[in-house]
């Protein structure tokens, strides 16, 4: 009898250990950890090329080039937060809110051009006359968009404040000069429980 009763106290413990997996629409926000996450990836991104093009540079940059839209390249996003955070995924979600807003052209990243390139070669090599594509018609970027992260952490025991901070700036490729700088900032309130199952 001991021994059932024993039993039944440790069953519920040990099925509460199991890991559970639930499927999750990728839209939805769920904070886990307090920590930079995908929903403050995505919501950074876009607010903040929303500023952008809303800027004074983007009227300029059209007339500038008679009613042609510019052509933009975002280059290194810096992460100098105490988080390891992968920056690929924000600057991925600032090359589609660009993309996607139908006011800006958009070229190729560095490392993406050198793949392009090589496939060039391969035509040249392989590809028939009719088919193959030439080098020199790249067309280049006017202006780039890089930043950085920053955090800041606040914490007593179980509690902690975390502040980020992201800058960016739009340059003008042919001149250095700053066209638009946008910050966009995230607070959150992190407590944890003291037990955990």
């Amino acid at each position: 009898m001991k021994k059932l009763f024993v039993a039944l106290l440790i069953c519920p413990l040990l099925l509460a250990c199991g890991t559970k997996v639930k499927r999750m629409d990728v839209n939805d926000a769920k904070e886990v950890s307090g920590s930079w996450n995908d929903t403050d990836s995505r919501e950074v991104a876009k607010a903040m090329i929303e500023d952008c093009l809303n800027g004074a540079w983007y009227a300029k940059a059209l007339k500038e080039k008679g009613g042609k839209d510019p052509v933009v390249i975002v280059g290194t996003v810096r992460n100098d937060s105490m988080e390891h955070i992968n920056t690929n995924t924000f600057i991925e979600e600032l090359q589609r809110a660009l993309i996607n807003s139908g006011k800006v052209e958009f070229v190729a990243s560095k490392d993406e051009r050198g793949e392009i390139r090589e496939e060039r070669l391969e035509q040249d090599e392989y590809a028939s006359e009719a088919t193959r594509k030439a080098f020199g018609k790249e067309v280049g970027a006017d202006y780039m968009l890089s930043g950085v992260l920053n955090d800041i952490k606040d914490q007593e025991g179980k509690k902690s404040v975390v502040f980020y901070q992201v800058n960016l700036k739009l340059i003008n490729l042919e001149t250095n000069r700053i066209l638009w700088n946008g910050q966009k900032q995230i607070k959150k309130y992190v407590s944890k429980n003291a037990f955990k199952l």
